[in-house]
């Protein structure tokens, strides 16, 4: 199902989203809300439906729920990468586990938002992923190398032994913030602004999640990590 609304100056109305979700009362709310900020949405209300639309139409945006009848939210993103597919994806999960988002970043996901969510945070995040889309994912020329870890930021590709590493677009660019910015103690604040592009969150932990998943793509033991340290209470330092 398709939901439109004239375009007018100022909005992004050219830009269409893909809602898959099967609660029908968040369909709703969402739909409404994302129509009155200038979008287009296309609604699917299963995994295989939403599978299917995602291939065969535009979209900018895919808004994609985790627990899904007939193919869930996981398998969808990971069919969708596989295939080449690379529009921004957001996951929206009731699971509060840290190891349930890193499942979604890992399959190709560029960020997640945990149910019951404040519909202010998921359009910060939908902005901030557009405003994403048409920057540069780093100010930095050439290659850096740490470990047997080699970035290419000309062509945004990362090697691990000589094997391609998968990153979204979001684990890039936190990558090559840190690699500009290494030695140096980087709040969740700081990285929310500079790589996400919005302000803290009381309840977010998307900053952990992502780092998580780059300590679980890139380090040699994740659980005591080399590169991306844990500064206590106050960030994390990148000392490759």
């Amino acid at each position: 199902m398709i939901a439109e609304r004239p375009s007018y100056p100022g909005t992004p109305a050219a830009r269409r989203i893909l809602l898959v979700e099967d609660e029908p009362s968040l369909v709703l709310t969402l739909s409404d809300r994302l129509l009155s900020e200038g979008f287009q949405v296309d609604t699917a209300g299963d995994g295989e439906e939403g599978l299917a639309r995602a291939l065969e139409g535009s979209f900018d945006l895919i808004l994609l729920d985790v627990m899904l009848p007939r193919r869930d939210g996981f398998e969808v993103c990971r069919e969708l990468r596989s295939r080449g597919v690379q529009v921004p994806i957001v996951m929206l999960t009731a699971r509060d586990q840290v190891v349930d988002r890193v499942v979604g970043l890992k399959l190709g996901a560029d960020d997640y938002v945990s149910k019951p969510f404040e519909m202010i945070e998921l359009l910060a995040r939908i902005e901030a992923l557009f405003r994403r889309a048409h920057t540069p994912a780093s100010g930095t020329a050439g290659t850096y190398a740490f470990g047997d870890v080699r970035v290419d930021f000309r062509r945004a590709e990362v090697l691990r032994s000589g094997v391609p590493v998968t990153l979204s677009a979001l684990e890039f660019k936190l990558l090559a913030y840190f690699i500009q910015n290494r030695g140096a103690l980087l709040s969740r604040d700081e990285l929310l602004d500079k790589v996400w592009g919005y302000d803290a969150m009381p309840t977010t932990r998307t900053v952990d999640v992502h780092v998580a998943s780059l300590r679980q793509k890139l380090e040699g033991n994740p659980s005591r990590p080399e590169y991306i340290l844990t500064v206590h209470r106050r960030g994390y330092r990148f000392t490759g």
